[in-house]
C-alpha cells in the first residue's frame, strides 16, 4: 500500500484540534506600535528644533493652541471612554453608541497629530527635565500604541479582553501626555488662548 504524501489529513479519520492562533496576529501590531514609537522619538532627537511650526490668528502662542487642540482631544477622548462603556454593555446607552465611539476615536486623533506635528517639528525630544522627558517619550508611545490598537481593530477574532486593555492603555498614556502638557500649561500660565 502506498501513501501519497500530497493528500490532504483532514476528515482522513485524525481529529481536527482546536486551530491555534498566529502569533503574527499579535506581533505584527506590536512590531508597528514600537517602530511608530521608536521612529517618532529618532526624528525629534535628529531633528533640530525650528521654535514654531503653527499658529492660528485668535491665541496668543502656540501654547496655548496645543493646549487647546490637546485638551480637545483629551475631551473626544474621555467621550471615547464613555462610548466604548456603552458598547461592551458597562453602560446603558443608545443604539448609536457604536457610531458615537468611532466618530469621537477619529476626532480626537485628527485633533492630536497637529499638536504631535508641532511638538516633533517645533520642539523635537527633549528630556531636560522629568516632566519634559516623561512627555516626550509618553507622546511618541502613544501614537504606536494607538497604531497597535488599529491594527488590532481590523483582526477577526480577537480575545474579549485584548482591545479594551489596548484602549485603556491608549487612553492612560494620552492622560498623561495631558496632564505633563496641556494641564501643566493652564496650571503654569493661566488658562488662556
Amino acid at each position: 500500500m502506498s501513501v501519497d504524501p500530497n493528500a490532504p489529513t483532514q476528515g482522513a479519520g485524525f481529529p481536527a484540534g482546536p486551530r491555534r492562533e498566529h502569533p503574527a496576529r499579535y506581533l505584527v501590531p506590536a512590531l508597528v506600535a514600537a517602530a511608530v514609537a521608536v521612529g517618532l522619538g529618532a526624528y525629534g532627537k535628529v531633528h533640530d528644533p525650528e521654535g514654531t511650526a503653527f499658529n492660528l490668528a485668535g491665541f496668543s502662542s502656540t501654547s496655548a493652541v496645543k493646549s487647546w487642540l490637546a485638551t480637545t482631544a483629551f475631551g473626544f477622548a474621555l467621550l471615547q471612554v464613555g462610548s466604548a462603556l456603552m458598547v461592551y454593555g458597562k453602560l446603558p446607552g443608545p443604539s448609536w453608541s457604536a457610531a458615537l465611539h468611532r466618530w469621537s476615536g477619529r476626532i480626537a486623533f485628527l485633533v492630536a497629530v497637529p499638536v504631535a506635528v508641532h511638538c516633533l517639528y517645533a520642539l523635537g525630544y527633549q528630556t531636560y527635565s522629568t516632566r519634559v522627558l516623561w512627555h516626550s517619550f509618553l507622546g511618541c508611545f502613544f501614537f504606536g500604541a494607538f497604531s497597535a490598537k488599529m491594527l488590532l481593530l481590523r483582526s477577526a477574532r480577537l480575545p474579549g479582553w485584548l482591545l479594551p486593555l489596548v484602549g485603556g492603555l491608549v487612553f492612560a498614556v494620552l492622560t498623561v501626555v495631558w496632564v505633563t502638557s496641556a494641564l501643566w500649561f493652564f496650571r503654569t500660565v493661566g488658562v488662556t488662548t
